[in-house]
């Protein structure tokens, strides 16, 4: 008996492409994954492996009572390897879960690089006149000659909008004399640098961020309509909105208080962990598009930073994504070439995990189509399928599709009335998600099952 193989082609090596590639490999399919790096970087990437993480360390929550960490949840109990690599390479960060991005990187490349089922081609793919059932994942820094291509293929339908990162910086350079760890309400672990201010500072501060300059947008920038992502916003474009805003928002102070005094704050900066070693940590929330001039100088006045050292600073850089409720199904392939499918962020699910939820479903999806068998769509009750479908309808507001993160909003209605407020409603989500998680869990076994007969030829 010959087996019969079956051909995928996967384009970027991000989250939602390694994931993409893993799946497709383990239903049984022989995937080429190809990553322009090293040989070509964006003005964001800076290291070589694959599914580098380009702005926070962070994959959010993984409380199973939140719609991210119900996601996360459900990805791990159907075999992610994404979601594998976030636990073996996790660092403390109270309920979230945060990984060390270069042990994180490490473990997702090595295990793709040593799959016999996967070759790793370091090319930049500029066309997608391909044969074999191909698989988009060139994520929101897609390069400009392949964004060109798309380009030619969707008719133009696609948007652009604009992500930030935030600072890194030397651990060992804060002054912890006058920062502190803590916790929030004094629940779960102190794993957070807390630099509070005095009303006096804070407003000092916001004076200085409002008036601190920007960097200028590249070349291939200038032109575009300057869109931010609601939840990548810049700290300076935040400001901006009101005095009060980064109080409310990433200066928060509410349920922080100094373990030593007692004393509370009028608002309060948080620094996150970015490896174990605790040697590096990034300002929460700190997205920014400052030159790197003026936030030496700027985020140098936020207590405890006065002496700071930057790791890296803080960028922006444009990200492009889809009209994918007229483009594409509820399996991320085109409705009109179902031999294309699309993942990632570049499809408008916004988020590291909702990246590789996608990547998740089109590979699955992808190794069907290759061995011709019909697309899998995965139920609405599950936040997976939630938000494929989400991507493929829009939503409730045609016309006006804009990148969503997993939310509980975008799930099917109870069909009953939850008692018990927020935490009970959210409760009956994650239940219900994960019971249908549960059985479709042998749905995808039964796909592997089924490409393998399909692929035995006499």
């Amino acid at each position: 008996m010959v087996r019969q193989m079956i051909n995928i082609n996967v384009i970027g090596a991000g989250l939602a492409g390694c994931e993409a590639a893993w799946q497709a490999a383990s239903c049984g399919a022989h995937v080429t994954l190809y990553e322009m790096k090293p040989e070509k970087k964006t003005p964001a990437h800076r290291s070589d492996g694959f599914c580098e993480l380009v702005c926070s360390n962070s994959l959010r929550s993984a409380e199973l009572t939140n719609a991210g960490g119900l996601l996360k949840e459900e990805l791990l109990r159907m075999g992610s390897l994404v979601m594998e690599a976030a636990y073996a390479s996790r660092v403390s960060a109270g309920g979230a879960l945060a990984v060390d991005r270069d042990l994180f990187s490490g473990y997702v490349t090595e295990k793709i690089r040593n799959c016999p089922s996967v070759d790793t081609v370091s090319r930049e793919i500029t066309s997608l006149d391909f044969s074999d059932v191909t698989v988009v994942a060139t994520g929101p820094l897609t390069s400009d000659a392949l964004a060109e291509e798309i380009k030619r293929i969707t008719g133009d339908r696609r948007l652009y909008f604009y992500d930030a990162a935030a600072p890194i910086v030397d651990a060992s350079t804060v002054d912890m004399k006058k920062a502190f760890f803590a916790s929030r309400y004094g629940k779960g672990t102190a794993d957070y640098v807390n630099c509070p201010f005095t009303e006096e500072e804070y407003k000092a501060f916001y004076r200085a961020l409002l008036g601190a300059e920007t960097a200028e947008l590249h070349d291939f920038e200038k032109g575009d309509s300057l869109k931010v992502f609601e939840g990548c916003m810049p700290v300076e474009v935040m400001a901006s909105r009101g005095e009060d805003t980064l109080r409310y928002g990433p200066m928060k102070p509410v349920g922080i208080r100094n373990p030593e005094t007692g004393e509370t704050y009028y608002a309060v900066v948080q620094l996150r962990k970015e490896n174990e070693e605790g040697t590096m940590y990034n300002i929460v929330g700190f997205q920014t598009h400052l030159t790197w001039g003026e936030q030496k100088r700027v985020f140098r006045m936020i207590p405890g930073l006065e002496n700071a050292e930057f790791l890296r600073y803080g960028v922006m850089h444009r990200n492009t994504f889809l009209d994918s409720p007229s483009l594409l199904d509820g399996n991320y392939s085109m409705r009109d070439r179902k031999d294309l499918f699309f993942a990632g962020q570049m499809t408008g699910v916004e988020g590291y995990i909702e990246s590789c939820a996608s990547g998740f479903v089109a590979g699955i999806n992808a190794a069907r189509r290759a061995a011709g068998l019909g697309r899998l769509v995965f139920p609405p009750e599950m936040m997976t399928g939630a938000m494929a479908r989400y991507i493929s309808t829009g939503g409730s507001v045609p016309g006006d599709f804009q990148p969503m993160n997993a939310n509980f909003g975008i799930m099917p209605p109870a069909g009953m009335k939850i008692k018990g407020g927020k935490k009970s409603r959210a409760e009956f989500y994650s239940k219900r998600a994960l019971d249908a998680a549960a059985s479709f869990v042998s749905v995808i076994s039964e796909t592997r099952a089924e490409i393998e007969r399909k692929t035995q030829a006499i």
